[in-house]
C-alpha cells in the first residue's frame, strides 16, 4: 500500500515536472502567472486551457486555430489582413504601426511599457512571443 502511495506521488511529480519543462510562465508585474507558452508555441491560460498558437511559420492563431495574425521574419507584426499593426526590433523595443514605441521586452526577461515600467516577466520565452502576448493583443 505504502510502496502504491509512492510510486503514485512520484508518477505525479514527473508528469508536472514534464510540462512544466515545456511551458515558460508569462507573469504580471507582481509575479502571478497569467498564461504559459510552450516551446511548440502553444499559449495557454493560467489554468492551462488552450488560448491560442504561434506556428513556426509565423501565423498567430486563436483557440479554435483561425489566424489572427501574423508575425514576419523581419519583425513586423500583421493583423489578419495583413495590415502592419507593429514591429518588434532585434534590440527588444515594440512599435506601433507608426513606429511609436509602445514597450519593451529585456534581456533579463522583463516587459516594459514605453515609460520603462514592468507590467510583467518572461523567462524562456522567445522575445517576438512575449511581445505578441503583452502588446498586441492577440491572446
Amino acid at each position: 500500500m505504502r510502496s502504491a502511495i509512492l510510486m503514485t506521488i512520484l508518477a505525479l511529480s514527473l508528469t508536472v515536472w514534464s510540462f512544466s519543462a515545456s511551458a515558460q510562465r508569462v507573469q504580471d508585474g507582481s509575479y502571478s502567472t497569467i498564461a504559459y507558452i510552450n516551446d511548440d508555441g502553444r499559449v495557454q491560460n493560467s489554468n492551462y486551457g488552450t488560448i491560442g498558437y504561434i506556428q513556426k511559420d509565423g501565423r498567430v492563431q486563436n483557440a479554435s486555430y483561425s489566424t489572427i495574425g501574423h508575425i514576419r521574419d523581419d519583425g513586423r507584426v500583421q493583423d489578419a489582413n495583413y495590415s502592419t499593426i507593429g514591429y518588434i526590433q532585434k534590440d527588444g523595443r515594440v512599435q506601433n504601426s507608426s513606429y511609436s514605441t509602445i514597450g519593451y521586452i529585456q534581456g533579463d526577461g522583463r516587459v516594459q511599457n514605453s515609460n520603462y515600467s514592468t507590467i510583467g516577466y518572461v523567462k524562456g520565452v522567445p522575445m517576438r512571443w512575449a511581445a505578441l502576448y503583452f502588446f498586441f493583443k492577440f491572446f
